[in-house]
């Protein structure tokens, strides 16, 4: 169980700073204020479900995880350039519609594979993809 909680635990862990990340690259480019408002809210609960993951980490003795370093830079190079061609909030929900999609993906697939992971990691995962999933139906409405 220890193994499996450990890795769910750290996979939201990276994907919360994964999705900081991106979301503090996209506030550059903001000019909607009611998307900056949307943003924000949801920058602030990646926060939170973050700081949850690191302290249930360290009551394991482990420490935070960080994003796959290709995977983060191709990410920043990928939206700085979809911005710099159109910066628009279409194209800001479109990047992140699909970070949330990678996400999803990625947290759900590591629960399935860690299906005997803790109550509280198995919780955090499910109330990420959650979060993501909400945030992809709030970007519809600026496609």
């Amino acid at each position: 169980m220890d193994r499996q909680t450990v890795t769910l635990l750290k996979e939201c862990n990276a994907g919360c700073k994964m999705a900081i990340g991106s979301m503090e690259q996209l506030k550059n480019f903001l000019v909607n204020g009611d998307l900056e408002q949307t943003l924000t809210a949801y920058r602030e609960q990646h926060k939170e479900m973050e700081g949850e993951s690191s302290k249930l980490l360290a009551k394991l003795g482990e420490s935070d995880q960080q994003p796959d370093k290709l995977a983060s830079a191709f990410s920043w190079i990928t939206t700085e350039v979809k911005l710099r061609v159109r910066d628009d909030s279409t194209q800001i929900a479109k990047i992140l519609m699909n970070g949330c999609n990678m996400g999803i993906q990625s947290i759900s697939e590591c629960m399935n594979r860690c299906p005997d992971a803790s109550h509280a990691s198995i919780s955090l995962a499910k109330k990420l993809v959650k979060c993501e999933e909400k945030l992809m139906e709030d970007m519809k409405k600026y496609l």
